[in-house]
């Protein structure tokens, strides 16, 4: 695959914009138990953990970062279509929090959008990483009603290269700052959000994060790795993904000890509380206390490849003849999704 091609050989009229869909997040302490009971909406999480989770945005000031991130990157994008003369606007809109997707699609439809491109902020198929984002927009787009522009949604891209390459120099630079003679024997511990079990039977969540880890290993020239997780949530009787990025490096500390620990949030495309708080927080304070180096490796984010991959997502979607990368073992994400996939019934347990 070329590194870059231009856009106006690609882009047909079909589209009018492109939307970029993410979680949301608090920006003042007043704003986080809303925040917090939007997201928890007909979820069966006790109250107890809401206000758990609650203090944890308390102790950066009730301030999520994911909505500036969001901001870093629509600017970012919009250099790049700039530059590349792609004439397509860019809209952002949230699940929990403003801006909300139906505020959204009122002012796209107000701007004379008809037909939208939709990148999703979550690289891994899951109920909650895109099935339920797809049913919010349908919400969205009723509550918008007849007017409300059709939305298309990008391929998940856990395998493009555009996600992968930024990620092996992340995880490069954490490992070049270990010693020659501990580099080797220094386990990668990818981090992901949890996920029920029953979510998880229903999707390609955990083969999809175990390639992606395999490549980003792999890309690094480093064997010893493992998928974890983190940020779980729910009732203590409903079994989630583990194990537990914590309870792993305490398990693995005690049966030989670390001295040194690379840790990559492959789950997440931008640095969210829940990474500022689970691993920047509560894991590296397990780390010191054990007295292990935890060298943490950052997430896309803004990473110049990663808004390319944005770009040549538009494009693969808009071409008759689309390129459509992907490293490894699993061809390239659909397109379009199933009536069933990644179905699941929230009050099972």
């Amino acid at each position: 695959m070329a590194n870059d091609y231009m856009a106006n050989d690609y882009v047909t009229s079909a589209y009018d914009a492109l939307l970029l869909v993410s979680f949301g997040g608090p920006e003042g302490p007043d704003e986080v138990l809303p925040f917090l009971k939007n997201v928890l909406r007909g979820k069966n999480v006790p109250r107890e953990r809401m206000l758990e989770v609650a203090n944890h945005y308390k102790q950066f000031d009730g301030i999520s970062p994911i909505n500036e991130q969001n901001r870093q990157l629509i600017a970012s994008l919009e250099a790049d279509f700039a530059a590349h003369d792609l004439a397509l606007p860019i809209y952002w809109g949230n699940r929990n929090w403003h801006p909300l997707l139906a505020d959204t699609l009122k002012q796209m439809a107000d701007d004379g959008v008809r037909r939208t491109l939709a990148f999703f902020t979550s690289a891994f198929s899951s109920y909650s990483g895109c099935r339920q984002y797809h049913e919010d927009l349908a919400l969205a787009r009723a509550t918008v009603g007849p007017a409300a522009p059709v939305v298309d949604k990008l391929r998940m891209f856990f395998n493009h290269p555009g996600f992968i390459h930024p990620l092996v120099d992340a995880v490069s630079e954490c490992l070049d700052q270990i010693p020659d003679d501990l580099r080797q024997s220094t386990p990668i511990l990818f981090t992901a959000h949890s996920i029920p079990l029953a979510m998880a039977d229903n999707c390609q969540y955990v083969s999809q994060l175990q390639e992606a880890c395999r490549l980003v290993a792999s890309g690094a020239g480093h064997d010893r790795w493992e998928l974890v997780y983190q940020s779980r949530s729910g009732p203590p009787q409903q079994p989630w993904l583990e194990p537990d990025i914590c309870d792993r490096i305490a398990e693995l500390h005690s049966k030989q000890p670390l001295h040194h620990l690379v840790v990559l949030p492959i789950g997440f495309v931008s640095d969210h509380l829940e990474v500022l708080f689970d691993l920047d927080t509560e894991a590296h304070e397990l780390c010191n206390r054990l007295n292990i180096r935890m060298h943490r490796a950052s997430t896309p984010g803004t990473h110049p490849r990663f808004v390319q991959m944005i770009r040549e997502l538009v494009i693969e979607r808009t071409s008759d003849n689309p390129n459509r990368p992907a490293l490894g073992n699993m061809p390239p994400s659909h397109d379009t999704c199933a009536p069933d996939c990644c179905s699941y019934n929230l009050r099972r347990l």
